[in-house]
């Protein structure tokens, strides 16, 4: 189900309210829906798949940690992160190091929180540059914001550049 969240706001919202980038909580728990319900509860909100974002946490031979932002649609390119972020290789950070690394569980990252929290490097893919808004996890499960790429890169200094795979 999906529907606009009223709760107690979590760390990453209260962050973006501190620095005025405007945001839509959405309680998005596709868990308990079936495919069509999902899809009816995007066209309600006016979504598609392709304006949802994942928050994967790498880990660079050189930088360590570091975050790319990227369509759910889509794969994250390892070695093109990797030349963006200045280093050899990079890899997903293993899910036993990732509540320790990030303070977030799995499908629960969320850029906001990890760079207010720990300043690892964050890039976002190129597709959300000229997106004029895109969903990110609120920082728990089955919470999202809805909110402008650019002024959320502005705000965690994140750089977007080509991360992700190239479709045959």
């Amino acid at each position: 189900m999906a529907k606009k969240k009223k709760d107690k706001k979590t760390l990453p919202e209260q962050v973006l309210d501190k620095h005025g980038v405007a945001y839509e909580p959405l309680e998005l728990n596709a868990l308990d829906l079936s495919e069509d319900e999902i899809a009816a509860k995007m066209d309600e909100l006016g979504i598609q798949q392709s304006d949802i974002f994942k928050t994967l946490a790498v880990k660079g031979d050189k930088t360590g940690p570091l975050v790319a932002v990227v369509p759910l649609t889509k794969r994250l390119d390892m070695k093109k992160l990797a030349a963006v972020s200045g280093n050899k290789k990079t890899h997903m950070l293993p899910l036993k190091e990732l509540v320790a690394t990030t303070g977030y569980v799995h499908g629960a990252n969320n850029p906001v929180g990890i760079w207010h929290n720990h300043g690892f490097p964050i890039y976002f893919a190129k597709e959300a540059e000229t997106a004029d808004y895109f969903l990110v996890s609120a920082g728990e499960l089955g919470r999202s914001d809805k909110l402008n790429p650019k002024e959320l890169a502005t705000m965690i200094n994140a750089p977007f550049a080509d991360l992700t795979e190239t479709e045959a």
